[in-house]
């Protein structure tokens, strides 16, 4: 690891791309980043590679013979598929370990698109705000529509509105609602997506790395959790732009599509989430609110005839992952 981190230059922005069978998404990321690392010197890029068993090793390593960003990318294959965090953790952890580790780490999609100058931008903020930890970019759609990308932590405030879903309701816990209005203005939030998200060295060393017995899902949550409870503020900066092509990397949150069945990780992670920092009884509380509301909403949407765009058998999936099913059992799920 260290030919890959380390050089004769020091690094000031480490790039982590954790890839996993989408290695045409990578690359395409990788192109994006060329003009990029060209106007901040010091950026190096690390593909990790989630075991994917699919020739993503070698089709990523040729393109980056192929086209000449040998000097500044390179990809680290690993030898299973711990998931977001664990592939993040598997190129942070031996460069925070280096004799000259990055100030900067950021962590990007596959599935993104940067946009000129969104790489400088969040170098220049963490750079002019000292007492800053986290920054996270504005996610948009190729044609700039934005996306929700700055976040409020989940509560058992906010289950029980994304349960409703009533609007009325949703005004009055306004306070409480996971995805606010998007903002133009750079702003503090709670959480940033981990798809274009900067974060300070010493928030690593302060805080730890990210929490790898979460598969995929709420371990970017969890980070800023731990980053806040360490001192660390979280910033979102719009100005930094980065097409996201929503689900494209996890197959899960794309909107493009019919919604599939959500695969027991998202389960796993939310259960884990609750219970690690809030402890039982407010996960339970937590569940109880999810699962009346949306008891609510069903009966409310067979009454008014509207459809569902919900994924199919989320409630019974949902009932059997509750507190009340499988109680403070945690599991960490991973896929070779």
């Amino acid at each position: 690891m260290s030919n890959t981190v380390e050089s004769d230059n020091p690094t000031l922005l480490l790039v982590v791309i954790v890839n996993y069978r989408t290695p045409g998404l990578t690359i395409d990321c990788l192109h994006s980043l060329v003009p990029e690392v060209q106007s901040l010197p010091g950026t190096r890029v690390v593909v990790s590679d989630n075991d994917s068993g699919d020739q993503s090793v070698e089709k990523i390593k040729s393109a980056i013979d192929t086209e000449g960003w040998s000097d500044w990318a390179s990809v680290m294959p690993l030898e299973c598929n711990g998931g977001f965090a664990f592939g993040n953790n598997a190129v942070i952890r031996p460069a925070l370990n280096s004799t000259n580790p990055p100030p900067y780490i950021l962590l990007l999609n596959p599935d993104t698109i940067v946009r000129p100058g969104a790489l400088k931008l969040l170098v220049d903020f963490m750079n002019e705000n000292p007492k800053a930890g986290i920054a996270g970019s504005r996610l948009e759609d190729p044609d700039a529509t934005p996306q929700y990308s700055a976040f409020r932590f989940h509560t058992m405030l906010s289950e029980f509105d994304s349960g409703l879903r009533l609007g009325i309701v949703s005004k009055l816990l306004t306070r409480w609602v996971i995805a606010p209005p998007i903002s133009e203005e750079i702003c503090q939030t709670d959480w940033v997506a981990g798809a274009s998200m900067i974060v300070r060295r010493e928030v690593f060393e302060t805080a730890g790395l990210m929490d790898e017995a979460y598969f995929m899902y709420y371990e970017e949550m969890d980070f800023c959790l731990q980053a806040k409870r360490a001192g660390w503020s979280c910033w979102y900066v719009p100005q930094s732009r980065v097409v996201h092509l929503v689900g494209q990397s996890s197959g899960v949150t794309n909107t493009k599509q019919q919604p599939k069945r959500r695969p027991q990780y998202v389960f796993d992670s939310r259960r884990r989430y609750f219970l690690k920092n809030y402890g039982w009884l407010y996960a339970a509380l937590a569940d109880h609110a999810w699962a009346s509301a949306f008891a609510l909403w069903s009966l409310r949407r067979v009454i008014q005839g509207k459809s569902s765009n919900d994924p199919p058998k989320l409630f019974a999936d949902f009932l059997r992952n509750s507190f009340f099913l499988k109680g403070t059992a945690l599991k960490t799920h991973k896929v070779s």
